[in-house]
């Protein structure tokens, strides 16, 4: 390689991305003529240090144990501890991929569909891995309930001050009893039973699609958000959060039966319709919680504020308010 230029760039929430642009003297032998680079938002203040360190370790960690497939495939990646700097080497695919649609708008539904059974791969690969909570990720301690119950506390304190009336008092006394009831309501985590890796930022733009005319398969990416969870997460977050309830009524409960049949096909058992029904409503109650922690991280209102509204619609119309008891 002679030369790298930037031929392009743009920031993200989080961080900033780079299309590298390769030089070589003499045959490249096949190499990649452009390159992505993703690294650290130097103007981000808030959490700065943390972020791109947790997607680093999935690829280093995970990405060579799953479906080697359905991932973008990264290059190299480093952070360093001292300073909080950081880098994924990452595939371009422009030429071949693309996302499912123009952000905000939905994807078609045979889009939609693909984008589901690809999640549910990866989530298949995963299910009730030994690995889970020894080498890969780790398991929340039933001890740091109370330190989890302060955190959304003062969260949701954040967003009151910060919205005062425009937080319905309605919406304040239910995160109050959602904290309240955090015990009970994360019995069903702690069984450990029936959990995955799951994304955490599950929204169908982190996903590219292969371009008609084009071969290929779908790709996931930006694993900054991943965990060990009830695979439902990913699900909620991405239909309940993002979907306001004409399309969700229309699609949710077919995008749930398209997804448990990958999962069948894909070898889990011992996980049945029901099963995922119940958890797709207990993951719509937790992810109500989610335009509260955007908030508190600094992620611009553009992006929160819509998802406060959908998911506490989506949260009454799943009868949430009965899982607080």
């Amino acid at each position: 390689m002679s030369a790298v230029s930037v031929e392009a760039s743009n920031p993200t929430v989080i961080s900033y991305v780079y299309r590298l642009r390769l030089a070589y003297d003499g045959d490249a032998g096949g190499a990649p003529a452009t390159l992505f680079l993703k690294t650290r938002q130097l103007e981000r203040k808030t959490g700065a240090g943390s972020w791109g360190h947790h997607e680093v370790e999935f690829y280093r960690r995970l990405a060579p144990a799953a479906p080697p497939d359905i991932l973008v495939r990264c290059l190299d990646s480093h952070w360093d501890e001292a300073s909080g700097d950081w880098h994924l080497l990452l595939e371009d695919l422009k030429d071949t991929h693309a996302v499912p649609s123009p952000w905000p708008f939905p994807p078609t539904l045979a889009d939609s569909e693909t984008v589901i059974r690809t999640l549910a791969q990866f989530h298949a690969a995963w299910w009730d891995d030994p690995r889970l909570g020894t080498s890969v990720g780790t398991w929340a301690n039933p001890a740091d309930l109370p330190q989890s119950q302060q955190r959304m506390t003062e969260a949701v304190a954040r967003l009151a001050d910060a919205l005062g009336d425009r937080l319905a008092p309605e919406r304040r006394a239910f995160y109050e009893r959602l904290i309240d009831r955090v015990e009970p309501l994360s019995a069903r985590y702690h069984t450990r039973r029936n959990m995955t890796v799951v994304h955490g930022d599950a929204h169908v733009w982190n996903c590219f699609l292969p371009t008609a005319g084009t071969a290929g398969t779908p790709k996931l990416f930006d694993w900054d958000g991943w965990r060990l969870d009830y695979a439902t997460d990913d699900l909620a977050y991405q239909m309940a959060l993002h979907w306001y309830p004409d399309l969700r009524r229309q699609r949710e409960r077919h995008m749930l039966d398209v997804y448990h049949a990958e999962l069948q096909a894909r070898g889990v058992t011992g996980y049945d319709r029901q099963a995922l029904q119940d958890d797709y409503r207990l993951s719509v109650l937790w992810t109500t919680m989610t335009p509260v922690w955007q908030h508190a991280g600094g992620v611009p209102a553009w992006i929160w504020w819509s998802h406060l509204a959908r998911i506490h619609l989506a949260a009454d119309e799943f009868g949430c308010r009965e899982l607080l008891g």
